[in-house]
């Protein structure tokens, strides 16, 4: 019995010392080394300031900027809160919340089929990205809002359009906080 017991804390020992500290250390160092603009999460810097990351959204209202998804971490766009609502497709909450949001942009964009990314929120709740078709659904807005044409703001969404990785993992998606940098940098608001 001692035997076996003297084994298994020597296994935990070692085992913690390999997995708990050695790994990631490793892990981290290499991380940092090879990719240190990802590993330190992708800020954004604007002026010497962090403004954001490009891979958490943040909550723009505006009707000058584009909207990013619709997020149920915390009272919305909150890191620290990060994950969905876990609402089921018959939910009275949610059934109202996106018949709301539905409304809303049949008013802002009529007769204009609706992009599912609009109404829907990410497993995250802070998805940095939107779909092709809903910053094409956004573009008269926007567009208005700043004294644009909408062709002007077709070519800036179209730069920051981001294909399918390896061209088949994922969707084309465009991320809004860098498309809204580049919009208030090139044509700012009037």
């Amino acid at each position: 019995m001692k035997h076996h017991l003297n084994v298994a804390v020597r296994f935990t020992i070692v085992t913690t010392i390999v997995f708990g500290l050695l790994y990631p250390l490793v892990v981290t160092g290499l991380s940092q080394l090879i990719f240190p603009r990802q590993a330190n999460g992708s800020l954004i810097e604007k002026n010497g300031q962090i403004i954001g990351s490009r891979l958490i959204a943040q909550g723009f209202t505006s009707d000058k900027y584009f909207h990013p998804r619709p997020s149920a971490a915390g009272n919305g766009y909150d890191p620290t809160s990060s994950g969905g609502s876990n609402l089921g497709p018959t939910n009275k909450q949610l059934v109202d919340r996106v018949t709301q949001d539905v409304a809303k942009l049949q008013q802002e964009n009529p007769g204009t089929p609706i992009p599912a990314d609009m109404v829907t929120t990410s497993g995250s709740g802070l998805d940095p990205e939107i779909s092709p078709a809903s910053a094409e659904f956004q573009i008269p807005r926007v567009a208005k809002a700043r004294g644009i044409s909408g062709d002007a703001l077709r070519m800036v969404v179209a730069r920051h359009m981001a294909a399918r990785q390896l061209g088949v993992l994922g969707e084309a998606r465009v991320n809004v906080l860098e498309l809204n940098l580049d919009l208030d940098e090139n044509y700012p608001a009037k």
